[in-house]
């Protein structure tokens, strides 16, 4: 019975080996498995490689994906110069919120970072700057202590070594489970990028997809030069808590990079495909009027 089922088996595999011979003497060939990912605003399937190769832009509709830090650092900064700053910071729960330490625990197996923000030296076409990249993906980018602490050491580092400051801003605000805790870091920051101006340095701001609350309120909007990419959510409380305080009736798109340009809140919106020829062109300015 053994011997049959061998035999079967041996004859199974004689056949496939030859269809496959068949295939490939006719120049048959299957066609490769397309990755697809959802657009999150028109909810078409798009292929994905297609998408990356697009600077993470929906091919469909226009709309752009969010980016993880990665991604973000190596479509602006040249090849292998990012050096990351104050990595091994350590995370605490300084109110003892309950369940806090899981949710930074499962944040940091998801995203494969330690917080929020990732912040440290490169270069963009060769002049040095310092680069601070918010992930969205972890808490909603939302500013505890380590988030406000990595930045403010990060600008006061970078006052030292007279480096111009770039940071893609991306919260969901202050971090709920620190408490006070967290609105301290506005202050904190502030005061960081207070001296960095003092010392006649640059800071230029890009606000993406969204921007709100406690970061809306402190680093994101004190840029020499603040930029958004198009369509990108800016604001700092809700629609409906913004009318319920003021009283007014606001029209739908009034947190929109493109309403916060029109009004004279922001500089520019910078299509992604253009952001690292731009801000290179800053720098480029920036250093001539630095060395004149």
């Amino acid at each position: 019975m053994l011997f049959i089922k061998k035999k079967a088996k041996d004859a199974e595999i004689i056949a496939a080996k030859a269809a496959e011979e068949a295939k490939a003497a006719e120049g048959i060939q299957e066609a490769p498995k397309v990755e697809l990912v959802k657009c999150p605003k028109c909810g078409r399937e798009v292929e994905k490689e297609r998408v990356k190769n697009a600077k993470y832009i929906c091919y469909e509709c226009g709309s752009y994906f969010r980016v993880k830090t990665k991604n973000r650092i190596r479509m602006v900064t040249d090849p292998k110069s990012f050096e990351p700053w104050f990595e091994d910071m350590p995370s605490s729960n300084p109110l003892g919120t309950e369940g806090y330490e899981d949710k930074v625990a499962a944040a940091q197996a998801k995203t494969n970072l330690k917080e929020a923000v990732t912040i440290g030296k490169a270069t963009i076409n060769g002049e040095p700057a310092v680069v601070g990249v918010c992930d969205a993906r972890f808490l909603m980018s939302s500013m505890g202590y380590v988030v406000g602490e990595k930045i403010a050491r990060a600008v006061e580092k970078a006052t030292e070594e007279k480096l111009p400051v770039f940071m893609f801003c991306c919260s969901g605000g202050a971090r709920m489970q620190e408490g006070i805790i967290s609105l301290m870091q506005m202050a904190k920051t502030s005061a960081a990028f207070k001296k960095h101006s003092d010392a006649g340095l640059l800071y230029v701001s890009i606000l993406t997809d969204p921007t709100t609350g406690g970061v809306t309120a402190s680093f994101a909007m004190l840029g020499d030069i603040i930029i958004s990419e198009p369509g990108a959510m800016i604001g700092f409380a809700g629609k409906r808590v913004v009318e319920q305080v003021t009283g007014e009736v606001l029209p739908d798109n009034f947190q929109s990079a493109e309403f916060q340009l029109k009004n004279g809140f922001i500089d520019d919106i910078v299509p992604r495909q253009e952001q690292r020829a731009y801000l290179a062109n800053i720098l480029a300015i920036h250093a001539e009027t630095v060395s004149a």
